[in-house]
């Protein structure tokens, strides 16, 4: 099942897990210093709540999170058909997980398309890295600037 993901930045990672929790019926997924995630199944949605990175009630970034790699390469190579710019990282260390993930630039801000592979115990995407070619800096934690 693929789904839309929101990674929203909050000022208080506490008081927004409670609210999300009580908006969607659903608790988190994940929750780690400064970071929690919901898999909410109707909607289909990926909430990401991001403590500390940005305006607190700004989006942080979006994404469509997918089943697997495949289909990651699939819309990677679509990309690349329509001549939007991309950059690919595999096995990369994001949001507490390791992915597989394509960056696409679109609209104001770039999309993310990835698949998750495993846990992973310490988020390294928080530190500065160069900008991407052709794709914005949206300031996001783990924008194409901003993940290992």
């Amino acid at each position: 099942m693929s789904r839309v993901q929101l990674a929203l930045n909050v000022g208080n990672i506490e008081e927004a897990i409670s609210f999300y929790s009580k908006m969607f019926g659903v608790g988190p997924a994940k929750v780690r210093e400064g970071y929690a995630n919901f898999s909410i199944e109707n909607p289909p949605l990926k909430l990401v709540l991001i403590e500390g990175h940005g305006d607190a009630g700004t989006l942080n970034h979006v994404g469509v999170e997918v089943e697997d790699t495949e289909q990651v390469a699939a819309k990677m190579e679509h990309a690349v058909n329509v001549g939007l710019p991309i950059e690919l990282q595999e096995s990369t260390t994001c949001c507490f997980a390791v992915q597989d993930k394509v960056w696409i630039k679109g609209g104001e801000l770039p999309w993310e398309w990835y698949t998750v592979l495993a846990d992973a115990p310490q988020d390294t995407s928080l530190k500065p890295m160069p900008i991407m070619l052709g794709v914005a800096d949206t300031g996001s934690c783990c924008g194409p600037e901003g993940c290992s």
